[in-house]
């Protein structure tokens, strides 16, 4: 009996230091929707799409991360109920004869941005005050690549925000959602093949983020934790 309480005394500070790994990285998967938001579209969730993606979290300590990703979605949108000229700048009273525009594209968007989070996520060390569920916002920089529907490619700056909540499900497998805006410094998200264009319809050109294109993410995710963090006293 003496022997089984030794052998316990000396088990138990590697039982106690398992449990309270730490990992550098998470890699995972996001799917969802995400709608674009321009001259033809000003109301959330109108013209809705589906999205998917990767990330990559580079975990910095508890409360703040780094996060790569790159994503792949579909927007679209027209003219219905909003009024478009087919000639902007023909001096007419009533601003021109209105036209019918609609657009389909595809946008591949790279990126990372800085999450911080409201509390200290992880297990398995509750005096440092970390819960496994803890809400976030997020801000970064990126780029998007817009093609097809015979608007040609056209490529911009994007800059993200938005918020999101994660809940480690497992020691090592996190789950969540997040919800961000992604404004860009371009205004060929919405152009099209043989159709008026969409490009400053109303004759006002448009100045640094000024009437430039934006689209949103909503999505849910799952990463994984890999590459634990150096520990002195296993080495």
């Amino acid at each position: 009996m003496k022997r089984l309480s030794a052998l316990f005394l000396i088990l138990l500070p590697f039982c106690v230091q398992a449990q309270e790994l730490e990992y550098r990285m998470e890699v995972g998967g996001a799917v969802g929707t995400d709608f674009y938001l321009g001259d033809v579209c000003a109301v959330p969730f109108k013209h809705p799409s589906v999205m998917g993606g990767i990330l990559l979290r580079n975990v910095l300590n508890p409360r703040m991360v780094v996060k790569s990703n790159l994503a792949f979605g579909h927007l679209r949108g027209n003219s219905s109920g909003t009024f478009i000229p087919s000639d902007a700048y023909q001096e007419a009273a009533a601003g021109g004869n209105p036209a019918y525009v609609s657009f389909k594209r595809n946008v591949v968007d790279f990126g990372a941005q800085f999450e911080m989070n409201f509390w200290g996520f992880g297990t398995g060390e509750g005096y440092k005050g970390n819960r496994r569920c803890t809400p976030y916002a997020t801000a970064g920089l990126g780029f998007t690549l817009a093609m097809g529907g015979g608007g040609g490619t056209n490529v911009g700056l994007n800059f993200p925000i938005g918020v999101g909540v994660k809940y480690k499900l497992k020691p090592r497998v996190n789950v969540g959602a997040e919800w961000t805006f992604r404004f860009t410094t371009t205004d060929a998200l919405d152009v099209n093949g043989g159709q008026a264009s969409l490009s400053h319809p109303y004759g006002i050109k448009a100045v640094g983020l000024k009437n430039k294109d934006a689209y949103s993410f909503l999505m849910v995710f799952m990463t994984y934790d890999i590459g634990p963090k150096y520990r002195q006293c296993n080495n």
